[in-house]
Protein backbone atom coordinates (compact mmCIF):
# COMPACT_ATOMS: atom_id res chain seq x y z
CA UNK A 1 0.00 0.00 0.00
CA UNK A 2 3.00 2.29 1.01
CA UNK A 3 4.63 1.75 -2.33
CA UNK A 4 1.27 2.37 -4.25
CA UNK A 5 1.27 5.70 -2.63
CA UNK A 6 4.41 6.76 -3.55
CA UNK A 7 3.80 5.29 -6.67
CA UNK A 8 1.09 7.69 -6.93
CA UNK A 9 3.08 10.23 -5.56
CA UNK A 10 6.08 10.25 -7.72
CA UNK A 11 3.45 9.82 -10.91
CA UNK A 12 1.70 13.40 -9.66
CA UNK A 13 5.19 15.29 -9.29
CA UNK A 14 5.96 13.76 -12.89
CA UNK A 15 2.34 14.96 -14.40
CA UNK A 16 2.81 18.58 -12.59
CA UNK A 17 6.39 19.21 -13.69
CA UNK A 18 5.60 18.10 -17.31
CA UNK A 19 2.91 20.36 -16.97
CA UNK A 20 5.18 22.86 -15.45
CA UNK A 21 7.61 22.64 -18.59
CA UNK A 22 4.49 22.38 -20.85
CA UNK A 23 3.04 25.70 -20.06
CA UNK A 24 7.05 27.37 -19.90
CA UNK A 25 7.78 25.85 -23.53
CA UNK A 26 3.94 27.24 -24.69
CA UNK A 27 5.27 31.11 -23.35
CA UNK A 28 7.62 30.70 -25.18
CA UNK A 29 6.42 29.90 -28.17
CA UNK A 30 4.54 32.92 -30.11
CA UNK A 31 0.91 32.23 -30.74
CA UNK A 32 1.05 29.30 -28.28
CA UNK A 33 -1.97 29.14 -25.18
CA UNK A 34 -0.68 27.73 -21.91
CA UNK A 35 -3.02 26.09 -19.69
CA UNK A 36 -2.25 28.53 -16.85
CA UNK A 37 0.51 31.37 -16.60
CA UNK A 38 3.51 29.59 -15.21
CA UNK A 39 5.97 31.58 -12.94
CA UNK A 40 9.52 29.88 -14.27
CA UNK A 41 11.84 31.46 -11.89
CA UNK A 42 9.80 30.83 -8.34
CA UNK A 43 8.40 27.11 -10.16
CA UNK A 44 4.44 28.23 -9.67
CA UNK A 45 1.14 29.03 -11.36
CA UNK A 46 0.54 32.76 -11.10
CA UNK A 47 -1.77 35.53 -12.14
CA UNK A 48 -0.08 38.19 -10.24
CA UNK A 49 1.94 39.36 -13.42
CA UNK A 50 -1.11 40.08 -15.34
CA UNK A 51 -2.75 41.71 -12.44
CA UNK A 52 0.04 43.74 -10.17
CA UNK A 53 0.05 46.34 -13.08
CA UNK A 54 -4.19 46.91 -11.95
CA UNK A 55 -3.86 46.68 -8.02
CA UNK A 56 -2.12 50.31 -7.65
CA UNK A 57 -4.85 51.61 -9.82
CA UNK A 58 -7.88 50.47 -6.83
CA UNK A 59 -8.48 52.83 -4.24
CA UNK A 60 -10.41 53.50 -0.81
CA UNK A 61 -13.40 55.56 -0.91
CA UNK A 62 -14.30 57.07 2.53
CA UNK A 63 -18.20 59.01 2.76
CA UNK A 64 -18.22 61.59 5.36
CA UNK A 65 -21.51 62.82 6.13
CA UNK A 66 -22.82 65.55 8.47
CA UNK A 67 -22.51 64.48 11.72
CA UNK A 68 -26.13 63.89 13.92
CA UNK A 69 -26.56 65.38 17.34
CA UNK A 70 -24.89 68.53 18.72
CA UNK A 71 -21.17 68.48 18.14
CA UNK A 72 -18.27 71.22 18.87
CA UNK A 73 -16.34 69.60 15.78
CA UNK A 74 -16.89 71.07 12.33
CA UNK A 75 -15.67 68.00 10.71
CA UNK A 76 -18.31 65.67 8.99
CA UNK A 77 -18.20 61.83 10.28
CA UNK A 78 -17.33 58.90 8.59
CA UNK A 79 -20.48 57.49 7.29
CA UNK A 80 -19.65 54.71 4.78
CA UNK A 81 -16.86 53.51 2.64
CA UNK A 82 -16.06 50.97 -0.15
CA UNK A 83 -13.72 50.89 -2.59
CA UNK A 84 -13.19 52.39 -6.59
CA UNK A 85 -11.14 51.87 -9.23
CA UNK A 86 -8.54 54.98 -11.55
CA UNK A 87 -9.95 54.61 -15.16
CA UNK A 88 -7.99 57.65 -16.04
CA UNK A 89 -4.49 58.25 -14.52
CA UNK A 90 -3.90 61.61 -15.55
CA UNK A 91 -7.25 63.32 -15.30
CA UNK A 92 -7.71 61.49 -12.07
CA UNK A 93 -10.78 59.89 -13.08
CA UNK A 94 -12.45 56.90 -10.72
CA UNK A 95 -15.36 54.93 -10.82
CA UNK A 96 -17.12 53.79 -7.67
CA UNK A 97 -20.74 52.65 -6.49
CA UNK A 98 -23.47 55.01 -6.11
CA UNK A 99 -24.42 53.98 -2.55
CA UNK A 100 -20.91 54.70 -1.69
CA UNK A 101 -21.15 58.03 -1.84
CA UNK A 102 -24.84 58.71 -1.11
CA UNK A 103 -25.61 61.34 1.49
CA UNK A 104 -22.01 62.48 1.49
CA UNK A 105 -20.90 65.82 2.25
CA UNK A 106 -17.30 65.15 1.57
CA UNK A 107 -15.06 62.05 0.05
CA UNK A 108 -11.41 61.15 0.61
CA UNK A 109 -9.53 58.39 -1.66
CA UNK A 110 -6.75 56.29 0.28
CA UNK A 111 -4.03 55.08 -2.65
CA UNK A 112 -2.17 51.71 -1.98
CA UNK A 113 1.09 53.85 -1.76
CA UNK A 114 -0.03 55.24 1.18
CA UNK A 115 -1.29 58.66 0.27
CA UNK A 116 -4.52 60.84 0.85
CA UNK A 117 -6.77 62.90 -0.95
CA UNK A 118 -9.70 64.66 -1.26
CA UNK A 119 -12.21 64.25 -3.97
CA UNK A 120 -14.87 65.88 -5.70
CA UNK A 121 -18.05 64.36 -7.27
CA UNK A 122 -18.71 64.28 -10.88
CA UNK A 123 -21.95 63.02 -10.95
CA UNK A 124 -23.71 59.40 -9.87
CA UNK A 125 -26.59 57.66 -11.61
CA UNK A 126 -28.82 55.38 -8.90
CA UNK A 127 -30.40 53.88 -11.74
CA UNK A 128 -27.28 51.61 -12.49
CA UNK A 129 -25.75 52.75 -8.94
CA UNK A 130 -22.26 54.05 -10.73
CA UNK A 131 -20.67 57.37 -9.82
CA UNK A 132 -17.66 59.17 -10.52
CA UNK A 133 -14.88 61.41 -8.02
CA UNK A 134 -12.00 62.74 -9.27
CA UNK A 135 -8.98 63.68 -7.27
CA UNK A 136 -5.72 65.92 -8.36
CA UNK A 137 -3.02 63.69 -7.80
CA UNK A 138 0.32 62.80 -10.04
CA UNK A 139 1.76 59.09 -10.36
CA UNK A 140 -1.27 57.77 -10.62
CA UNK A 141 -1.89 53.96 -12.34
CA UNK A 142 -5.27 53.07 -14.50
CA UNK A 143 -6.85 49.99 -15.44
CA UNK A 144 -6.99 48.93 -19.14
CA UNK A 145 -11.16 48.69 -19.67
CA UNK A 146 -12.38 45.69 -21.85
CA UNK A 147 -15.76 45.04 -23.12
CA UNK A 148 -18.02 43.13 -21.31
CA UNK A 149 -19.84 41.47 -24.11
CA UNK A 150 -16.72 39.42 -24.87
CA UNK A 151 -17.31 37.89 -21.39
CA UNK A 152 -18.27 33.63 -21.14
CA UNK A 153 -19.25 31.89 -18.21
CA UNK A 154 -16.63 30.12 -16.85
CA UNK A 155 -14.42 33.07 -17.29
CA UNK A 156 -11.55 33.17 -14.75
CA UNK A 157 -12.91 36.77 -12.27
CA UNK A 158 -10.91 38.52 -9.47
CA UNK A 159 -12.56 41.06 -7.29
CA UNK A 160 -10.40 43.81 -5.68
CA UNK A 161 -11.67 45.93 -2.66
CA UNK A 162 -10.62 47.07 0.88
CA UNK A 163 -13.63 44.11 2.39
CA UNK A 164 -13.94 44.66 6.09
CA UNK A 165 -11.75 46.95 7.49
CA UNK A 166 -8.92 45.38 5.83
CA UNK A 167 -6.40 46.29 3.53
CA UNK A 168 -6.29 46.08 -0.42
CA UNK A 169 -7.61 42.03 -0.78
CA UNK A 170 -7.71 40.07 -4.00
CA UNK A 171 -10.31 37.32 -4.31
CA UNK A 172 -10.75 35.02 -7.56
CA UNK A 173 -13.79 33.26 -8.96
CA UNK A 174 -15.04 32.49 -11.76
CA UNK A 175 -17.61 34.18 -14.15
CA UNK A 176 -20.73 32.11 -12.89
CA UNK A 177 -23.27 33.76 -15.09
CA UNK A 178 -24.65 36.98 -17.59
CA UNK A 179 -27.42 39.16 -18.25
CA UNK A 180 -28.57 39.12 -14.63
CA UNK A 181 -31.43 40.96 -13.79
CA UNK A 182 -34.41 40.93 -11.31
CA UNK A 183 -33.14 41.81 -8.53
CA UNK A 184 -34.81 45.39 -7.71
CA UNK A 185 -36.12 48.30 -9.74
CA UNK A 186 -32.41 49.59 -11.52
CA UNK A 187 -31.02 49.35 -14.69
CA UNK A 188 -29.88 45.95 -14.18
CA UNK A 189 -27.73 43.73 -16.62
CA UNK A 190 -25.41 41.76 -13.92
CA UNK A 191 -22.31 40.07 -14.08
CA UNK A 192 -23.03 36.58 -11.71
CA UNK A 193 -19.52 36.14 -9.71
CA UNK A 194 -18.44 33.83 -6.91
CA UNK A 195 -15.43 35.86 -6.09
CA UNK A 196 -15.48 36.42 -2.51
CA UNK A 197 -17.17 39.72 -2.38
CA UNK A 198 -17.81 41.40 1.39
CA UNK A 199 -18.96 44.75 2.73
CA UNK A 200 -16.20 47.16 1.64
CA UNK A 201 -15.97 45.39 -1.78
CA UNK A 202 -18.41 47.79 -2.93
CA UNK A 203 -17.14 50.25 -5.95
CA UNK A 204 -14.53 48.24 -6.36
CA UNK A 205 -13.15 45.90 -10.21
CA UNK A 206 -14.08 43.18 -11.37
CA UNK A 207 -10.92 42.08 -13.25
CA UNK A 208 -10.31 39.40 -15.87
CA UNK A 209 -7.18 36.88 -15.37
CA UNK A 210 -5.02 39.74 -17.18
CA UNK A 211 -5.93 42.15 -14.90
CA UNK A 212 -8.29 44.16 -17.25
CA UNK A 213 -11.51 45.46 -15.62
CA UNK A 214 -14.93 44.25 -16.79
CA UNK A 215 -17.42 45.58 -14.18
CA UNK A 216 -17.92 46.92 -10.88
CA UNK A 217 -18.70 45.12 -7.88
CA UNK A 218 -22.19 46.29 -6.38
CA UNK A 219 -23.87 43.31 -4.58
CA UNK A 220 -24.22 40.34 -3.33
CA UNK A 221 -27.27 37.60 -2.45
CA UNK A 222 -26.68 36.42 0.94
CA UNK A 223 -28.84 33.44 2.98
CA UNK A 224 -27.24 34.51 6.04
CA UNK A 225 -28.46 36.93 9.00
CA UNK A 226 -24.81 38.92 8.81
CA UNK A 227 -24.72 39.49 4.72
CA UNK A 228 -21.71 38.00 4.61
CA UNK A 229 -20.37 36.60 1.16
CA UNK A 230 -22.29 33.34 -0.21
CA UNK A 231 -20.94 32.75 -3.80
CA UNK A 232 -23.07 35.31 -5.75
CA UNK A 233 -22.03 38.29 -6.42
CA UNK A 234 -23.41 40.95 -8.71
CA UNK A 235 -21.18 43.67 -11.10
CA UNK A 236 -22.22 46.25 -13.57
CA UNK A 237 -20.52 45.15 -16.52
CA UNK A 238 -18.69 47.76 -18.01
CA UNK A 239 -21.05 48.07 -21.30
CA UNK A 240 -23.39 49.82 -19.10
CA UNK A 241 -20.28 51.72 -16.77
CA UNK A 242 -18.56 53.21 -19.95
CA UNK A 243 -21.96 54.52 -21.25
CA UNK A 244 -22.86 56.40 -17.48
CA UNK A 245 -19.22 57.45 -16.84
CA UNK A 246 -18.71 59.36 -20.41
CA UNK A 247 -21.71 61.06 -19.43
CA UNK A 248 -21.30 62.16 -16.27
CA UNK A 249 -18.00 63.13 -16.81
CA UNK A 250 -19.30 65.22 -20.08
CA UNK A 251 -22.33 66.89 -18.30
CA UNK A 252 -22.70 65.43 -14.77
CA UNK A 253 -26.15 63.61 -15.44
CA UNK A 254 -27.00 60.82 -17.22
CA UNK A 255 -29.99 61.27 -19.73
CA UNK A 256 -31.30 57.68 -21.19
CA UNK A 257 -33.57 57.12 -23.98
CA UNK A 258 -37.37 55.23 -23.84
CA UNK A 259 -39.43 53.56 -26.56
CA UNK A 260 -42.91 54.38 -24.64
CA UNK A 261 -44.06 51.16 -23.53
CA UNK A 262 -45.00 50.09 -20.21
CA UNK A 263 -43.22 46.51 -19.66
CA UNK A 264 -43.45 43.56 -16.80
CA UNK A 265 -41.42 39.99 -16.61
CA UNK A 266 -43.00 37.26 -17.98
CA UNK A 267 -44.12 35.23 -14.95
CA UNK A 268 -44.78 31.35 -15.22
CA UNK A 269 -48.74 32.36 -14.32
CA UNK A 270 -48.47 35.04 -17.05
CA UNK A 271 -47.03 32.31 -19.47
CA UNK A 272 -49.58 30.05 -18.77
CA UNK A 273 -52.89 32.36 -18.76
CA UNK A 274 -51.95 33.74 -22.94
CA UNK A 275 -50.28 29.75 -23.66
CA UNK A 276 -46.88 29.91 -24.00
CA UNK A 277 -44.61 27.31 -23.18
CA UNK A 278 -41.60 29.94 -22.18
CA UNK A 279 -40.70 31.92 -18.75
CA UNK A 280 -38.06 34.05 -20.16
CA UNK A 281 -39.35 37.50 -21.49
CA UNK A 282 -40.72 41.12 -21.27
CA UNK A 283 -44.92 41.31 -21.48
CA UNK A 284 -45.89 44.91 -23.39
CA UNK A 285 -48.98 46.06 -20.88
CA UNK A 286 -49.24 49.41 -22.73
CA UNK A 287 -47.86 51.44 -25.34
CA UNK A 288 -48.12 55.34 -25.17
CA UNK A 289 -49.49 56.85 -28.37
CA UNK A 290 -47.22 57.90 -31.11
CA UNK A 291 -44.19 55.96 -29.54
CA UNK A 292 -41.60 54.37 -31.21
CA UNK A 293 -43.24 51.39 -29.63
CA UNK A 294 -46.18 51.93 -31.19
CA UNK A 295 -44.55 52.32 -34.60
CA UNK A 296 -42.57 49.02 -34.13
CA UNK A 297 -45.61 47.09 -33.88
CA UNK A 298 -46.08 46.54 -29.90
CA UNK A 299 -49.07 45.86 -28.73
CA UNK A 300 -50.29 45.33 -25.39
CA UNK A 301 -49.77 41.47 -24.74
CA UNK A 302 -47.12 40.91 -27.09
CA UNK A 303 -44.12 38.99 -25.28
CA UNK A 304 -40.33 40.86 -25.84
CA UNK A 305 -38.48 37.80 -27.12
CA UNK A 306 -35.06 39.66 -28.41
CA UNK A 307 -33.72 43.29 -28.50
CA UNK A 308 -30.77 44.28 -30.27
CA UNK A 309 -29.59 40.88 -30.97
CA UNK A 310 -30.06 40.29 -27.16
CA UNK A 311 -31.66 37.47 -25.50
CA UNK A 312 -34.71 39.04 -23.14
CA UNK A 313 -34.82 37.53 -19.86
CA UNK A 314 -37.12 40.02 -18.01
CA UNK A 315 -38.40 43.79 -18.42
CA UNK A 316 -34.51 44.69 -16.58
CA UNK A 317 -32.87 43.34 -19.52
CA UNK A 318 -34.97 45.74 -22.04
CA UNK A 319 -34.59 48.34 -19.57
CA UNK A 320 -30.98 47.57 -19.40
CA UNK A 321 -30.65 48.10 -23.39
CA UNK A 322 -32.75 50.85 -23.82
CA UNK A 323 -31.21 52.59 -20.69
CA UNK A 324 -28.34 52.80 -22.14
CA UNK A 325 -28.73 54.03 -25.51
CA UNK A 326 -28.46 57.34 -26.59
CA UNK A 327 -31.48 58.82 -28.17
CA UNK A 328 -32.09 58.15 -31.91
CA UNK A 329 -30.47 54.72 -31.74
CA UNK A 330 -31.81 51.81 -34.23
CA UNK A 331 -32.73 48.33 -32.70
CA UNK A 332 -34.00 45.19 -33.80
CA UNK A 333 -37.03 44.06 -31.45
CA UNK A 334 -38.58 40.35 -32.27
CA UNK A 335 -42.11 39.35 -30.14
CA UNK A 336 -44.59 36.88 -29.78
CA UNK A 337 -48.23 37.57 -30.41
CA UNK A 338 -51.02 35.08 -30.56
CA UNK A 339 -48.20 32.13 -30.37
CA UNK A 340 -46.60 33.77 -33.44
CA UNK A 341 -43.10 35.41 -33.79
CA UNK A 342 -42.91 38.50 -35.40
CA UNK A 343 -40.17 41.37 -35.61
CA UNK A 344 -39.80 45.10 -35.62
CA UNK A 345 -37.12 48.11 -35.38
CA UNK A 346 -37.55 50.83 -32.37
CA UNK A 347 -35.88 54.31 -32.57
CA UNK A 348 -34.89 55.16 -29.09
CA UNK A 349 -36.40 58.38 -28.13
CA UNK A 350 -35.43 61.13 -25.58
CA UNK A 351 -36.12 60.72 -22.06
CA UNK A 352 -38.58 63.45 -22.16
CA UNK A 353 -41.74 63.03 -23.97
CA UNK A 354 -43.32 65.43 -26.55
CA UNK A 355 -46.17 67.75 -25.26
CA UNK A 356 -48.01 66.12 -28.41
CA UNK A 357 -48.52 62.67 -28.67
CA UNK A 358 -50.21 61.43 -32.06
CA UNK A 359 -50.33 57.90 -32.02
CA UNK A 360 -52.37 55.49 -34.98
CA UNK A 361 -55.31 54.48 -32.21
CA UNK A 362 -54.85 57.16 -29.96
CA UNK A 363 -53.19 60.54 -28.70
CA UNK A 364 -51.87 62.07 -25.50
CA UNK A 365 -51.92 65.49 -24.77
CA UNK A 366 -52.04 67.64 -21.38
CA UNK A 367 -52.67 64.37 -19.70
CA UNK A 368 -55.32 63.37 -21.35
CA UNK A 369 -55.48 60.03 -23.62
CA UNK A 370 -57.97 60.05 -26.57
CA UNK A 371 -59.53 58.45 -29.08
CA UNK A 372 -62.29 59.03 -31.69
CA UNK A 373 -65.49 59.15 -30.96
CA UNK A 374 -66.85 57.68 -33.96
CA UNK A 375 -68.81 58.28 -37.47
CA UNK A 376 -70.91 61.26 -35.23
CA UNK A 377 -67.74 62.90 -34.83
CA UNK A 378 -65.96 63.96 -31.37
CA UNK A 379 -63.47 62.30 -29.67
CA UNK A 380 -63.34 60.36 -26.48
CA UNK A 381 -61.64 60.56 -23.03
CA UNK A 382 -59.94 56.93 -22.31
CA UNK A 383 -57.44 58.30 -19.28
CA UNK A 384 -57.54 60.81 -17.30
CA UNK A 385 -53.77 61.25 -15.62
CA UNK A 386 -53.42 61.80 -12.20
CA UNK A 387 -52.95 64.96 -11.05
CA UNK A 388 -52.74 66.72 -14.29
CA UNK A 389 -54.56 69.75 -15.07
CA UNK A 390 -56.67 67.70 -16.65
CA UNK A 391 -57.90 65.46 -14.33
CA UNK A 392 -57.94 69.09 -11.74
CA UNK A 393 -60.60 70.47 -14.64
CA UNK A 394 -62.95 67.99 -14.21
CA UNK A 395 -62.69 65.75 -17.14
CA UNK A 396 -63.13 62.13 -16.46
CA UNK A 397 -62.21 59.06 -18.52
CA UNK A 398 -65.58 58.25 -20.50
CA UNK A 399 -66.36 62.10 -21.21
CA UNK A 400 -67.01 63.24 -24.90
CA UNK A 401 -65.34 66.07 -26.07
CA UNK A 402 -67.34 67.87 -28.46
CA UNK A 403 -65.62 71.71 -28.86
CA UNK A 404 -62.60 73.15 -27.91
CA UNK A 405 -62.91 77.11 -27.65
CA UNK A 406 -65.67 77.56 -29.30
CA UNK A 407 -65.12 75.30 -32.32
CA UNK A 408 -66.43 71.55 -32.82
CA UNK A 409 -64.20 68.91 -32.49
CA UNK A 410 -63.46 66.80 -35.90
CA UNK A 411 -61.25 64.35 -34.10
CA UNK A 412 -58.35 63.40 -31.92
CA UNK A 413 -55.68 64.66 -34.42
CA UNK A 414 -57.48 68.28 -34.49
CA UNK A 415 -58.11 68.38 -30.68
CA UNK A 416 -54.57 67.54 -29.95
CA UNK A 417 -53.45 69.96 -32.29
CA UNK A 418 -55.14 72.68 -31.04
CA UNK A 419 -54.43 71.71 -27.78
CA UNK A 420 -51.00 71.74 -28.14
CA UNK A 421 -50.83 75.21 -29.45
CA UNK A 422 -53.36 76.85 -26.91
CA UNK A 423 -51.94 78.34 -23.88
CA UNK A 424 -55.45 77.63 -22.02
CA UNK A 425 -58.44 75.96 -23.17
CA UNK A 426 -62.42 75.92 -22.76
CA UNK A 427 -63.72 72.63 -23.30
CA UNK A 428 -66.97 71.45 -23.38
CA UNK A 429 -67.98 68.01 -22.67
CA UNK A 430 -70.77 65.39 -22.95
CA UNK A 431 -70.99 63.08 -19.39
CA UNK A 432 -73.89 60.86 -19.52
CA UNK A 433 -75.88 62.51 -21.98
CA UNK A 434 -75.41 66.23 -20.45
CA UNK A 435 -73.18 69.17 -21.67
CA UNK A 436 -70.38 70.27 -19.36
CA UNK A 437 -68.05 73.06 -19.60
CA UNK A 438 -64.15 72.55 -18.49
CA UNK A 439 -61.53 75.41 -18.53
CA UNK A 440 -58.34 73.46 -19.21
CA UNK A 441 -55.15 75.91 -17.90
CA UNK A 442 -52.23 76.28 -20.47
Amino acid sequence: MRNSLLAGAALAILSFSGAAQAATAAQASPGAAAALPYDARRGVFSFAAGLEQSLPAVVQVTTLGQSRGPSSEREPKPSQGGSGVIIDAREGIIVTNHHVIENGQKFTVDLIDGRLFDATLIGADKATDIAVLKINATGLSQVQTVDSDTLRSGDLAFAVGYPLGLDQTLTMGVISGLNRSGMGDAIEDYIQTDAAVNSGNSGGPLLDSRGRLIGINTAILSGGFGGGNDGIAFAVPTRIMMFVVDQLRATGEVKRGRIGAALGSLTAERAREVGLNIVRGAVVYDVEPGSTAERAGLRPGDVITRIQDRPVANAGSVQATIGIARPGTQMPVVYLRDGGEAAGRLTVEPSDPAAVRLGLQSAMVRGLTIRNAGEDGGVLVAVVEPGSRAAAAGVQAGDLLVEANGAPVADMADLAQRLGGLEAAALVLVRDGERIEADLPG
